[in-house]
């Protein structure tokens, strides 16, 4: 099964929130380096994933926004 970027980007998020709550809980400090260690890891990768993938559209910037679109004239 092929891991989409946005799945890649949500992991990395909530891996990343976890270390925010483990400082919270005082969990050891080495604990915790290494956890955002391992999640600067994540982000890189996602941001990588994000900016390969091989996405496309027909939109442009005179579609406006996608849930306010412009009625183009004729």
């Amino acid at each position: 099964m092929k891991t989409s970027a946005i799945t890649w980007l949500s992991i990395t998020t909530i891996f990343l929130l976890t270390v925010t709550i483990f400082s919270v809980m005082n969990i050891l400090f080495s604990w915790v380096f290494y956890i955002t260690i391992i999640g600067q890891a994540f982000l890189l990768y996602s941001v990588y994933k994000i900016l390969t993938d091989s996405y496309t559209t027909d939109k442009t910037f005179e579609d406006f926004y996608e849930d306010h679109p412009i009625k183009k004239e004729e």
